[in-house]
């Protein structure tokens, strides 16, 4: 009989073989019409933030017993979930006579409704806030909370969605992979899994046809999920997968392939503590710095000193080694709140990264003087500095300038395809190019990189997208000139071997998933990387070019 599969997109890889355990269902609030009687609102007030500060409460204690990406998710979502904005809106129809759990329900689906219009990072957190309603609405009827089960044996973990509270507490000796109907190739889902080093598929739309309790063979690599596979053959593969991993917790840099050829592993950090735990690691240095997760909190910007000492807190971890750091990359799915932001109909196709410089003046003139200075406190001999969201020459020209003027090395981001299109002009005024696979895959393929119903497109194994890659990798070479690649395609071992067969000179990836990467292109050679990439590139789908590379890169 031919076995049954599900299909979805792998995006953490490995094996795994378990049963399906879903998570628990989230409560049914009573309807919103159950009204409270005017002499009892102030009570059903103090019931309401009672139960909103206990399910914030469970959050934050997480996060003090979590780790790494876990601890900053977790205090996130404790933080939304005390937010005022949605409370004040749920206080306002308690005290108009609607029942705590229906105010709850009514107050976060109106956030729901508005960050879903704003698309990007804003429609993701739509997952976090339904999590924080149904915790809240459980609180408030007396029952468990919804989300992961607690399984006391191996189980494959199945769900329409994660929220960062069911991801960031997860135990992978106990939780072997997961599985998720929505979420996409940024998602928390896969970011979180990454960390924990577990098999991940995304979006696998008729998971929803899986029964709890079924045996399931995961397959985080091609995105396949087989039902009841053959136990012996799963075994193997699984085998097989435990001896993969322990030679990547063994692995020690710096990174090579099997004939000898150097490759540069670079981490991606968001802060000071971020650089320091990278510094621990095998990462030869930061491919990049993201400083406007500095600043997502802060109401006005920071002075020059100030933000040269929150610069100079990554330099130093790195004494000597390469630090690139990028200019705000603000606006679109990462609202600054000192940067003027004007209301967009399309948010991701309007005024952000450099693009900020024309709303904001002085803003990236301040920015780059931080920067300098924070080189020069730092003996940093010196730094690197990219611009994101470059899209004509004549903004790679200006951002040049303004960094020679500052002693900077100039870069720019590849994310707008027109970068790639006319790679050769660009790279002639800059002395850096840095891939931003999100981004240019999310331009490319028209696509929005946050939609799970889009998660196929938003691939970064899109034959379109590496031939744009290839185009500015080998304007790269023609002009002696280093071409990097900073988005979540580096982190991932088998595509990580194409790049570098595309002509990339330089992997930047989250600090955890350096090892994997540094084991798969020790165990192939330049030449093999280089021949698979142009097959892999005349793919005529991702999926196809997926699976050639693993035919033949192994």
């Amino acid at each position: 009989m031919e076995q049954q599969t599900v299909r979805g997109t792998g995006v953490v890889a490995g094996y795994a073989y378990a049963p399906a355990a879903w998570t628990r269902p989230a409560p049914v609030p009573p309807a919103s019409t159950t009204m409270v009687g005017e002499d009892d609102r102030p009570a059903e007030v103090e019931r309401f933030k009672a139960a909103v500060e206990t399910v914030a409460t469970r959050f934050a204690d997480r996060a003090s017993a979590a780790t790494g990406v876990a601890t900053e998710v977790l205090g996130a979502t404790a933080a939304l979930a005390r937010d005022r904005g949605w409370s004040r809106a749920a206080i306002k129809l308690i005290n108009a006579g609607t029942g705590a759990e229906g105010a709850v329900t009514a107050a976060i689906g109106q956030f729901v409704a508005q960050f879903e219009k704003l698309g990007g990072l804003m429609a993701e957190r739509t997952t976090d806030l339904k999590d924080i309603r149904n915790r809240v609405v459980a609180e408030l009827m007396g029952l468990p909370e919804p989300g992961v089960p607690k399984p006391t044996s191996p189980v494959i973990l199945c769900a329409e969605d994660l929220a960062p509270a069911d991801t960031a507490g997860l135990d992978p000796t106990m939780i072997r992979a997961l599985v998720t109907r929505l979420g996409g190739p940024t998602s928390h889902t896969a970011i979180i899994a990454r960390q924990l080093g577990i098999p991940c598929v995304v979006a696998a739309s008729s998971l929803d046809t899986v029964p709890e309790g079924t045996l399931l063979l995961v397959d985080g690599t091609s995105g396949i999920i087989t039902l009841d596979p053959d136990a012996a053959a799963a075994a193997d593969l699984v085998e097989e997968d435990t001896r993969l991993r322990e030679e990547i917790r063994s692995w020690r840099g710096p990174a090579r392939t099997a004939d000898g050829t150097p490759v540069q592993l670079l981490a991606n950090v968001q802060d000071g503590k971020a650089a320091a735990k990278a510094s621990q690691s095998e990462a030869e240095g930061v491919g990049l710095f993201r400083t406007e997760l500095c600043f997502l909190t802060a109401q006005t910007e920071p002075s020059v000193a100030e933000q040269a000492r929150i610069y100079g807190e990554v330099f130093s971890a790195f004494p000597g080694k390469k630090v690139v750091v990028r200019t705000l990359d603000a606006g679109s799915d990462k609202p600054v709140p000192f940067a003027n932001h004007e209301h967009e109909e399309n948010p991701a196709l309007g005024v952000r990264g450099i693009r900020l410089g024309w709303t904001n003046a002085g803003l990236v003139e301040r920015q780059l003087d931080a920067i300098q200075m924070a080189a020069e406190d730092n003996d940093i001999a010196e730094a690197w500095v990219m611009a994101p969201m470059v899209a004509t020459v004549d903004e790679a020209f200006e951002f040049a300038q303004m960094c020679r003027e500052r002693d900077l090395k100039p870069g720019i981001m590849v994310e707008v395809p027109s970068v790639a299109m006319l790679a050769d002009q660009f790279i002639e005024e800059v002395d850096f190019f840095s891939i931003g696979t999100n981004d240019l895959t999310q331009y490319t393929m028209a696509a929005d990189r946050m939609s799970s119903h889009l998660a196929m497109l938003t691939d970064p194994w899109q034959p379109a997208v590496l031939r744009l890659i290839q185009l500015s990798a080998a304007a790269g070479q023609r002009a002696d000139k280093p071409v990097g690649v900073c988005g979540e395609a580096a982190a991932d071992p088998l595509l990580a071997c194409v790049l570098i067969g595309l002509g990339i000179t330089s992997l930047s990836m989250a600090t955890n998933a350096i090892p994997a990467v540094g084991v798969q292109l020790g165990k192939v050679t330049l030449q093999q990387c280089q021949e698979a990439a142009i097959q892999v590139a005349a793919s005529r789908n991702s999926r196809d070019a997926k699976e050639l590379a693993a035919k033949l890169l192994g």
